[in-house]
Formats: C-alpha cells, sequence, structure tokens
C-alpha cells in the first residue's frame, strides 16, 4: 500500500481466502501478505519485517497498553539489550529456563568479548542490579516501572509470524513493593489493565493461573491470558508474574523499612505480547475476505469510495470532498479513495485490509441527500441521511466492537467441552475442543495428557471461582482443582 494511505494500482482481486475454520495456516499466511501486514523474505529464520499497516496497529496496541499502564503509576524506562553473563547467571532457576534460547554475543570488531553478552530473552537480570541502586528506603517503593521492546529467544520450534519467533514485540513491566500485600495487588491489577485492552480488541480469553510446574523461571506464581484462535488452539498473549524476593535476594535489592529494619522486596513483572495479540487480532475477527478491525485499530476508520455517473461527476466528487471534510472535523480518520481504480477493487481493498466502515456515493445518494454506509463486520449496507451521518458512525464504531467481541466470547464459550474421565479428555482433544476437568495437579498426569493427547493443562480460572466435585479426570486420585485443557500454539 502506498505511503499516503490510498489505494493500489488497478488490478483484479485475487482468489478467494481459504475457509480460516477449515485451513487456518493457509487463510494466516494469505492474510498477512495480501493485506501487507508482514513479510517473511528478510532472510534470518524467525525475523519478519513489519510493514506499515501492521505498524500502525501495533503502534495502536501499545499505546492502549501504555496509557492503561502509566495511569496505573507505571514510569516508562529503557533497559540495554544486552546483558552481562555475570548478570544473567546470578538467578538459578531463572537461568534453568532460558539457557538453550538466549542469543549470545561474543565478538565485536572481530576480537572476542572479555565476558559474554547475553542479547535480552526477557530482563529480569537486567533491572535487578539497576534496582539495587535505585532501592534504599521504604519512601523508594513502591517502584513500578515498564518500557517497550523487542526480546530475543532462538525458538528451537517451528516458527511462524507473530505467533513463534526469535524476535518479537512486547511491554515488561519490573515492579517492587515493600509487602507481599502490595505485590498481589499489583498482580490483580496487570490482570485488571490486560482484561481492560483486550476487552476493546474484542478479543476472548481465559485467564488462568499456571500449575507449579509450568511457572515462570524465578517465580512463585504465573498468571496468563489464553486467546482462543479458530482452529480450537489456544494462544497466550499476556502473563503476569509474582517473583516473591527471589530476584531481590539474588541480586541483593534491600530497603530499610519504617522501623529501621533491612528487608528484600516483593517484586512481579507483566509480559504484554504484542506480536501475539496482533495475531489472536488478526485471526480472531478475520473472515475470508480479509482483516475485521474496530474503529480505532484500521488504517482508516472510514474510507469515501465515490462513483461517478456520466454527467454528475462533479457533484458525486464534490460531495465526497464535502464529508471528507466535515468527518476529518468531527475526529474520524477518515479517507477519501479517489484514485483510478474500479469500485469493484476498491471495495476488494478496504475490505482486505479491514476498513470497519466504507461510505459509497453515486448518482442516487447525490440526488436523494444520503450515502451508503457499509459495516465491514456484517458486510451490510444502509442509507443513511446525510445530516444523520455522523452520529450513526459513532454508534457504528460502538456496535462494531461489540458485534465482533460478543461473536469471540461465543465461540469461545461454545468450544468449551466439560470431561471427566481419560476417554472423555482423548475424545474431546480429537475434536479439537478446550476441556475442562477436574485434576489432581500431578506433574505426572499433565505430562501423560500432552504425550497422549498433544493437550497442556493451562491452569485453573481466576476470574471465576470453580470447585472439583469430583476425583481427576486423568487419573481418578482426588482432585484438588479444576483446570482448562487445549491445544497451545
Amino acid at each position: 500500500m502506498p505511503a499516503n494511505g490510498g489505494a493500489l494500482s488497478s488490478t483484479a482481486p485475487e482468489a478467494p481466502l481459504p475457509d480460516k475454520e477449515v485451513d487456518l495456516g493457509t487463510w494466516y499466511d494469505e492474510v498477512l501478505k495480501r493485506a501487507e501486514l508482514i513479510d517473511v523474505r528478510y532472510g534470518v529464520k524467525g525475523f519478519v519485517v513489519y510493514r506499515p499497516n501492521a505498524m500502525r496497529i501495533v503502534k495502536r496496541i501499545y499505546e492502549m497498553f501504555e496509557g492503561e499502564l502509566e495511569s496505573g503509576g507505571h514510569l516508562p524506562m529503557l533497559l540495554p539489550l544486552v546483558i552481562p553473563m555475570a548478570n544473567f547467571r546470578r538467578e538459578t532457576e531463572h537461568v534453568k529456563g532460558f539457557e538453550d534460547q538466549v542469543f549470545y554475543i561474543t565478538e565485536a570488531g572481530e576480537k572476542p568479548l572479555d565476558e559474554k553478552l547475553v542479547v535480552r530473552p526477557t530482563s529480569e537480570t537486567a533491572i535487578y542490579p539497576m534496582l539495587s541502586l535505585w532501592i534504599h528506603s521504604y519512601s523508594d517503593l513502591p517502584l513500578r516501572l515498564y518500557q517497550s521492546v523487542a526480546v530475543y529467544r532462538h525458538e528451537t520450534k517451528a516458527t511462524r509470524p507473530l505467533l513463534r519467533g526469535r524476535e518479537f514485540l512486547w511491554i515488561e513491566t519490573h515492579d517492587a513493593f515493600a509487602d507481599e500485600v502490595g505485590a498481589k495487588s499489583q498482580i490483580m491489577d496487570d490482570l485488571q489493565v490486560a482484561k481492560k485492552v483486550y476487552d476493546e480488541l474484542g478479543l476472548a480469553f481465559l485467564v488462568v493461573e499456571r500449575e507449579p510446574y509450568d511457572k515462570f523461571p524465578g517465580a512463585e506464581s504465573s498468571y496468563a491470558y489464553d486467546a482462543l484462535l479458530p482452529n480450537g488452539n489456544v494462544l497466550q498473549i499476556a502473563t503476569t508474574h509474582y517473583l516473591g524476593d527471589h530476584f531481590t535476594k539474588a541480586f541483593d535489592v534491600t530497603f530499610v523499612d519504617r522501623d529501621g529494619n533491612r528487608r528484600n522486596p516483593r517484586s512481579t513483572c507483566f509480559g504484554i505480547g504484542i506480536s501475539r495479540t496482533l495475531a489472536a487480532l488478526i485471526m480472531t475477527h478475520g473472515d475470508k475476505y480479509g482483516l475485521v478491525l474496530p474503529f480505532g485499530l484500521s488504517v482508516h476508520d472510514v474510507v469515501i469510495v465515490p462513483i461517478p455517473h456520466k454527467g454528475i461527476v462533479e457533484d458525486v466528487m464534490a460531495k465526497a470532498r464535502q464529508l471528507e471534510d466535515k468527518l476529518r472535523a468531527a475526529g474520524f480518520n477518515v479517507y477519501l479513495d479517489d484514485s483510478e481504480d474500479t469500485p469493484g477493487d476498491k471495495f476488494y481493498h478496504w475490505d482486505m485490509l479491514g476498513v470497519p466502515a466504507r461510505i459509497e456515493i453515486g448518482r442516487r445518494e447525490v440526488e436523494g441527500k444520503f450515502v451508503t454506509l457499509y459495516r465491514r463486520d456484517e458486510r451490510t449496507r444502509e442509507k443513511v441521511k446525510d445530516e444523520d451521518l455522523q452520529d450513526r458512525l459513532h454508534a457504528l464504531s460502538k456496535e462494531i466492537l461489540n458485534n465482533i467481541r460478543d461473536r469471540a466470547w461465543e465461540r469461545l464459550r461454545n468450544s468449551i467441552s466439560d470431561a471427566a474421565s481419560r476417554d472423555d479428555i482423548e475424545r474431546l482433544a480429537g475434536e479439537g475442543r478446550i476441556i475442562r476437568a477436574n485434576f489432581c495437579g500431578r506433574d505426572e498426569c499433565a505430562q501423560e495428557i500432552k504425550e497422549k493427547t498433544g493437550y497442556e493443562v493451562r491452569g485453573r480460572r481466576v476470574d471465576v471461582e470453580e470447585k472439583p466435585d469430583g476425583n481427576c479426570a486423568w487419573c481418578g486420585r482426588p482432585a484438588s482443582r479444576v483446570v482448562y485443557m487445549a491445544k497451545a500454539y
């Protein structure tokens, strides 16, 4: 797409996209290509190029999360990309969790470095040496910091753009508190931040506490947002972790409390997967015509397509330009597509990019003093009087978001099935369902389930209270909780 956001030069529409419910992989790859979102031809496996159409969405997602974080007291910062190896090794459990995924820098200017450097896979071992310099007294707490960066992990599994790569965009917070109460309160705040933004993106998700054996390396407890994909898999798009004093002890972060005692703060971290959120947004709402996006996310909220007719070309264009000026003055991100492409090519193009609303103006619209308003989510048209257009667009912005959100939640609710036995779990896994079941909490059971079905025990929900009413559905031992199982991307 041209840098100015205009339409492409006239070309015949490409073959229809496949049904994403049947062949999600092909559909996804085609949308990334046709909507000019991601280019995979960079030449290094696991590293992709974000094109302007993708970066517009990415910037908006960043803005939404950063706004919520800052309103909750977080301050922006930026840590170096590299971490000294000595720092990286100071928290043993953390190192074991990431050691086989990190990129190392060993040379500079063809000379070996005195100390090997780690390219950040996450930044706990980068921030805590600094916190030891910044935190001295209870008056320095709580401290809430965040950075919006890329992180790097040498992913050994098959890579897929935005879903699983070796470089991905995210936001990470690093927070320190005088006690456990303050830290665990922050965990709940983090969950609310994620919920609010994902609601505004129309995404459906399960909020789960990960099992003890599946925690973030170095955490006491981990919580995650799992979004449902059209093929029944789930995608982890955000996590928040209570770290206790594991990192503050390892890096000698201390403060003097109100009683004069020196103690280690309690800390948390919150990782928001911006790349994965973009992937979830694309796959959750898209259809066989391309992207489907709410107002505020697409390259434009409203596109005006004039349809000139012999004898009244100027009248059509005059009305189109007048509407463009009025809507822009009213705060809408509007674009007048006055290119030489055919109306059909324009419709195809803007549908592919997921523009929420399209205004069509031809001879009838000029003479009748109305416009034809097309909504992308339902692919329907309605007539709107000129004087009612702004009010209708404001209302439509809410309707589209509510509609795509409701559809996403309905799919999630309809995808969950209860399992009471091993046979139920195996059958439902074969059907691609999300499984809710009583669980004993044993790592051995979780490993057997994954080996037999490919499903993972994702954890117990934290947004609703669910108590087991029987034995573990897999092994028959007493159940300690109700968990959700799914195939994870």
